[in-house]
């Protein structure tokens, strides 16, 4: 592992240790009675109704639906399962972007969901999304003796999903963190992502330069991912329609996580790194001090 690696994640290490995770209300998962699965199970927690079939329990029955409407309905109740977090980072160029605090935000994040859910007494695991979707070595443990790889990958994440679909633990929570500044639909990621999960979360890192560019007049742009070079001239007309862009590319991402179910949050990078209050994953009941 690189010593900023070990050193950014050493970091989360330390900051996670004030937080618990919480899955988010709209999505429960469960434990032993302390957090709820999304699967119609046996503990006492009530869930839903349907139409009684037969072979089903008649203690299950709910004779007051039955009067109110004379059909027989049964009661469903939340499953309670081991709870698991899948901590899935972006390995794209872009998260490493030099004279940035995005990669250290990104490593430390990761480092902090994974203390914060052994807090709450949930296992783990941590995912790099690269040419495939590998998992971390050591991500069960503690991060700082994580063993990550370089930051290097110019696709996107449903391009890494499809390449090596990663084992994710089935009805566990998943927590993403990327950027999400590649084009195209995010609802192709997010369908991997969300597929037989209990609860999604979203994370988008953005550093300074992502949000203002500080450039103008004639200027070289390298893409990060593709190291395609282009030579253009900024003005205020030009960022403006950048921040145009920028939102209309957050509000795709914000519609399809509502569709998909999941919880999306923007966390700045630099602010982020400066004193680990993660008050927006508080806010989101993502996180709990």
């Amino acid at each position: 592992m690189k010593d900023d690696h070990r050193r950014y994640l050493q970091k989360g290490e330390q900051a996670g240790g004030r937080f618990v995770l919480a899955a988010p209300r709209r999505a429960p998962l469960g434990v032993g009675g302390a957090h709820l699965s999304n699967r119609a199970g046996a503990s006492l927690e009530f869930r839903d109704h349907r139409e009684y079939q037969p072979g089903d329990d008649l203690r299950r029955i709910d004779w007051s639906a039955y009067a109110r409407t004379d059909r027989l309905i049964v009661k469903l109740y939340q499953e309670e399962v081991s709870p698991h977090l899948d901590i899935v980072i972006d390995g794209s160029r872009s998260m490493a972007l030099e004279e940035t605090a995005k990669l250290e935000a990104t490593l430390g994040l990761a480092a902090v969901f994974s203390v914060a859910a052994a807090n709450a007494g949930f296992s783990r695991s941590a995912w790099l999304a690269r040419e495939g979707c590998q998992k971390v070595e050591g991500s069960a443990g503690a991060p700082s003796s994580w063993e990550t790889a370089a930051f290097d990958f110019s696709g996107d994440l449903f391009e890494s999903f499809s390449r090596t679909r990663p084992r994710w633990r089935c009805q566990g929570m998943r927590v993403l963190l990327s950027d999400l500044l590649w084009p195209g639909d995010p609802l192709l990621a997010l369908q991997y992502l969300a597929r037989d999960a209990a609860a999604v979360v979203v994370v988008q890192v953005l550093a300074a330069a992502d949000r203002e560019p500080a450039l103008r007049g004639n200027t070289r742009l390298v893409d990060s991912e593709t190291g395609e070079a282009r030579e253009i001239f900024i003005d205020a007309t030009s960022v403006a329609r950048y921040h145009e862009a920028l939102d209309r590319h957050q509000q795709n991402w914000s519609r399809a996580c509502r569709q998909a179910g999941a919880v999306m949050t923007t966390l700045p990078a630099e602010a982020t790194v400066e004193e680990w209050k993660l008050e927006e994953l508080v806010a989101a009941e993502i996180l709990r001090g």
